[in-house]
């Protein structure tokens, strides 16, 4: 008698395993057009593409906001906006920075193998003390080890980043590698993932969009003030008359539209031929942000009338973390001699 053999199972491969990225936005409230822009629509890509954890950095907010009821605002605000603007907790990790307080752990961990040289040379450090002199703080110079201990407690190896903040990562590369001399191959060595992201000017058309100038865009805001805020740009202040040919090079309207439609080019024609005056791109460009940002207004003000589910998703994704950070810490605590 024969027996005849089951065929063996077909192998199945195992999951290739997405890299790991890290990154953390201060909670400044409500996004404007410059955070959009700059900042978030990569987030929302990229959480396709990688093991995606995404972080409301509230304890660096501690260095310049000093009002606990604000900053509670402001992060709930913030993580309203980013869920709103494409962020999926299914797809992604999102959680506020103190939610798992084993950064600050490993933070000052870090601080014993970093030079006090290296946080005196940082321009973050110099511009703030230019920024706040009356408010100099200890963690504006200790700033960049919690920056470090951000990202390397989750053990990731790519950072997206704008190529002006690579001066920035390289920090942390540095205290990676003075820990790692000191104590044995532990933390990988961050890599920098480049964004296409844009330096967004804001309604003055000379700093970069921000609250604190008071030259945003509050692309979450009502269509009124959304309006309101763009009819108010200033554009190419070379051009008095509506007969006068435009600069687009030179007009932030004009640049903007590059966001917001493929007939960018077709449009600074209009404006170099005196065919379409500023007040017409004004008009297009407020529309067409009011159209783009119109379903993420809704969902916003849906998330901020239910304050628990926002709270919700950001206890989940803390509690997500906690293997992760527990595991890092574990290893840490051992090579150092405190276990």
């Amino acid at each position: 008698m024969t027996t005849d053999l089951a065929p063996a199972p077909a192998s199945v491969e195992a999951p290739v395993r997405q890299p790991r990225i890290f990154s953390g936005i201060q909670p400044s409230g409500v996004v404007h057009l410059g955070n959009d822009l700059g900042a978030v629509r990569n987030y929302v890509r990229l959480q396709y593409e990688y093991e995606a954890i995404y972080c409301i950095v509230d304890y660096h907010a501690l260095t310049s906001t000093h009002d606990g009821d604000l900053l509670r605002a402001r992060t709930r605000e913030m993580a309203a906006s980013l869920l709103a603007l494409g962020l999926d907790p299914e797809r992604c990790t999102l959680f506020v920075q103190s939610h798992r307080p084993e950064h600050t752990e490993l933070a000052w961990l870090l601080a014993t193998v970093t030079p006090v040289s290296w946080l005196e040379r940082t321009p973050t450090y110099k511009e703030k003390k230019e920024l706040q002199p009356d408010d100099v703080n200890h963690a504006l110079l200790t700033y960049p080890v919690l920056q470090a201990a951000d990202i390397v407690i989750y053990k990731a190896s790519l950072v997206p980043v704008g190529k002006d903040q690579a001066a920035h990562l390289e920090l942390s590369r540095e205290i990676v590698r003075a820990f790692n001399n000191r104590y044995g191959d532990t933390f990988p060595e961050p890599q920098a993932v480049y964004t296409e992201a844009p330096t967004v000017l804001g309604t003055d058309g000379v700093r970069k969009m921000s609250k604190s100038v008071g030259n945003t865009i509050d692309v979450l805001a009502d269509e009124d003030v959304i309006r309101r805020q763009v009819m108010s740009m200033v554009t190419d202040t070379k051009r008095i008359l509506r007969t006068d040919p435009g600069r687009p090079e030179v007009c932030n309207v004009c640049q903007l539209q590059r966001a917001f439609g493929d007939d960018f080019e077709d449009l600074w024609e209009g404006e170099r031929t005196a065919r379409t005056g500023c007040v017409d791109m004004k008009k297009l460009l407020a529309g067409r942000i009011v159209a783009r940002y119109a379903e993420a207004r809704e969902r916003y003000r849906d998330l901020m009338a239910h304050p628990a589910r926002v709270d919700e998703i950001l206890a989940a994704g803390a509690e997500r973390n906690r293997p992760i950070v527990e595991s890092t810490m574990a290893e840490v605590r051992e090579k150092m001699g405190l276990r």
